[in-house]
């Protein structure tokens, strides 16, 4: 059976609902879904002044609705905790229904920018541009199960030369309470979070400027988390059962990948059927205990997995991970869990591609805050119709436009 715009409008009116009892006024509940519905539109720029004009069938009005806005966004003091853990625990209680939570998905992406006033904007690198570029950087954590995949939450990086900067802090209101965080510790920030929440515990997946971090490793550790994270060639570990250099001397990655394949001990697995091809590497699987890794008086030191990846026609690996995953989990297991990383990415592009995740234009730290939550917001709400629309079944992937189809269905 077909949805009706009825139907879809009914459940789209429960999920405001929820939010407005959340956001505390009619005046914020209007405005919010005055925002979600601009983010919601084809227009091809989602920030506030074209929303507004959008949404205005006056000309004289315009005005007025787009100083509504600013003001919703930027000026307005709503939590944007509380709105995000409403809209997650709406979207994981329609993707749990037919399969659990698999991984959760550390990573950070940027918002390009050309002046130097918007809040954390420096020179730095970002993956979105794949060099140094003056931008943004957003840290996220992804909530996938085996075919969907829920951004939760997001942390605005501010580098030192925004926090260590009092003119700079009252320009963009930065609440006198944030102070500098790397990006792992964001992350964790954001991990605890989820964990108070109870969202559903997958495994923690993040890549090497993250999992490099020994103190990254071990709080996870702390907190029960199952993980498997990149790290950097040259991060040095004993190989447990083979020791591969004299004196079991602690070795690099790199030169242990070396030494594993003139062995041949790397095999082919193939993770994933990609939409053209099947996604396939060559792997080596073992046990290793990181050179750095803490030591509990009278416990015996609980070695952990190296999966090396190793791509066609490369002349050295392309990742290495390190996983605290169960010591009888098959390899091809260990394999597709820790591959599962690239859906953030295709999060990612439905943020900016549908929702316009990097189009906020303000300056100020809480209104780049509130812009986030209402597109994860109207995330969460289409996650929830993709799903209805196109439920997980052993027919294969969803169509590449099953998250069109689904914003179609949500437009009022």
């Amino acid at each position: 059976m077909v949805d009706t715009d009825a139907a879809v409008a009914e459940r789209m009116a429960a999920f405001m609902d929820g939010l407005g009892a959340i956001l505390g006024n009619d005046s914020r509940k209007a405005s919010f879904a005055t925002y979600a519905q601009g983010l919601f539109s084809e227009g091809e720029r989602k920030s506030v002044e074209p929303m507004a004009a959008r949404s205005c069938p006056d000309p004289k009005r315009i005005d007025a609705e787009h100083q509504r806005l600013l003001h919703f966004v930027g000026v307005s003091d709503w939590g944007d905790a509380a709105v995000r853990r409403y809209a997650a625990s709406f979207a994981l209680d329609a993707m749990t229904s037919s399969e659990p939570v698999q991984s959760w998905i550390l990573d950070d992406t940027g918002f390009l920018k050309q002046g130097k006033h918007s809040v954390g904007v420096q020179r730095q690198y970002t993956g979105s541009a794949g060099k140094i570029a003056n931008c943004q950087v957003g840290v996220s954590l992804t909530v996938a199960t085996e075919s969907e995949h829920l951004p939760i939450d997001f942390e605005l990086y501010l580098p030192r030369c925004w926090t260590d900067d009092d003119e700079r802090r009252r320009e963009a209101r930065i609440p006198a309470a944030v102070t500098f965080k790397k990006k792992p510790d964001l992350a964790l920030d954001m991990v605890r979070r989820a964990l108070d929440d109870n969202v559903p515990r997958g495994v923690v997946l993040a890549d090497a400027a993250y999992g490099t971090s020994t103190k990254f490793r071990d709080e996870l550790q702390r907190l029960n988390l199952e993980y498997s994270v990149a790290v950097e060639g040259r991060t040095k570990v004993f190989e447990v059962f083979d020791v591969v250099t004299p004196g079991g001397a602690a070795v690099s990655l790199r030169k242990l990948a070396t030494k594993l394949k003139a062995k041949g001990l790397f095999q082919r697995l193939t993770w994933r059927e990609g939409t053209r091809r099947e996604l396939s590497a060559s792997f080596a699987i073992r046990r290793v205990v990181p050179c750095n890794q803490p030591v509990q008086a009278g416990e015996p030191t609980k070695p952990l997995w190296l999966i090396i990846e190793w791509r066609d026609g490369d002349s050295a690996p392309a990742n290495y991970f390190l996983s605290n995953l169960p010591d009888d989990i098959a390899p091809m297991d260990l394999v597709r869990v820790t591959m599962q990383r690239w859906r953030t990415e295709r999060a990612y592009e439905d943020l900016k591609g549908e929702l316009g995740l990097d189009h906020f234009e303000g300056r100020r730290f809480r209104g780049w805050h509130h812009h986030i939550s209402v597109v994860l917001c109207c995330y969460a709400f289409l996650v929830s119709e993709r799903v209805r629309h196109f439920p997980p079944s052993a027919a294969g992937p969803l169509p590449p436009d099953a998250h069109g189809h689904a914003a179609r269905a949500a437009l009022p």
